[in-house]
This record gives C-alpha cells, sequence and structure tokens, in this order.
C-alpha cells in the first residue's frame, strides 16, 4: 500500500471513530492544477464534535504514521475545520456550512467515495 493511501485510510479510520457524519473521499488526482490528491469531506453534530474529529485525526495520523497536518484551521469556531495534510486536505463541517459551500459538487466530475455512517 503506499504511502498516500496509507494515510487516507488512517484519516478516514480517524474521522469514523469519532463518528464522523456523510463522510466522502474526492479522487482529485486526474484533476489538472489540483492543490492536492484527495479531499476528505465530513460534518459533525456541532462544534464539539468537530474538535474532537480533528482531535482524533490528528492523534491518529501522528501515532500510526508520525505525520503532522501542514496547518489546520478553524478551530477557534469549529464552525469548518480545514487540516492540511499536503496530498490531503480534510474539510470537517457544521451541516449548515457544508450545505452552504458544497465542496463536493465543485468536483462531482472526480471520482467521489462515500463511507459509511458509524453508529
Amino acid at each position: 500500500m503506499n504511502q498516500i493511501q496509507l494515510l487516507l485510510d488512517t484519516i478516514i479510520k480517524g474521522l469514523q471513530e469519532k463518528k464522523g457524519r456523510d463522510l466522502v473521499a474526492v479522487d482529485l488526482r486526474e484533476v489538472a492544477g489540483a492543490i492536492c490528491q484527495y479531499m476528505v469531506i465530513c460534518e459533525g453534530k456541532n462544534p464539539n464534535q468537530i474538535s474532537s474529529l480533528s482531535d482524533s485525526v490528528w492523534d491518529m495520523v501522528s501515532k500510526e504514521l508520525k505525520e503532522k497536518p501542514l496547518s489546520v484551521d478553524g478551530l477557534r469556531n469549529a464552525q469548518w475545520v480545514g487540516m492540511d495534510y499536503g496530498t490531503i486536505i480534510v474539510h470537517i463541517f457544521m451541516p449548515g456550512m457544508r450545505a452552504f459551500y458544497r465542496l463536493e459538487n465543485l468536483w462531482e466530475d472526480s471520482k467521489i467515495k462515500r463511507f459509511p455512517d458509524v453508529d
């Protein structure tokens, strides 16, 4: 398994561990000029869960792969947290923010993999 796929799998695992909802991975590898290879998008019910989701990703990737994000933005308000791992960008939204920005729709011509919600 290559390093990018391992990172993607670990990010997904971290989001599922804290019950991130409506989780998708957008494959941007064939999109000319894309700023990353994958975009992972999910949502949390409230700012506390959004913070927990980002903490879970940080902890799991750091522990299992010894990597830290290049940057993390949005933790102050926890309405939309972005985590930049270089090849993968993670977006964790409040439902209203996600509906407003509709990132998946911007990349709808890309391969989008949906992951089941974990209860």
